[in-house]
């Protein structure tokens, strides 16, 4: 990956991120969030 690509990816998550604060009162990204912990606790159970 490089530079460009690294950049141009993380312009658009935070473009995403700042679209779901203003527009959804952020309920997508404590949605993700709290599914993303659910699956490292089940990740972590068959450690």
């Amino acid at each position: 990956m490089t530079n460009t690509i690294a950049i141009g990816l993380g312009g658009i998550v935070l473009v995403a991120i700042g679209a779901d604060v203003i527009l959804n009162d952020s309920q997508s990204t404590l949605f993700l969030g709290r599914k993303l912990i659910d699956l490292i606790e089940y990740v972590a159970f068959w450690r």
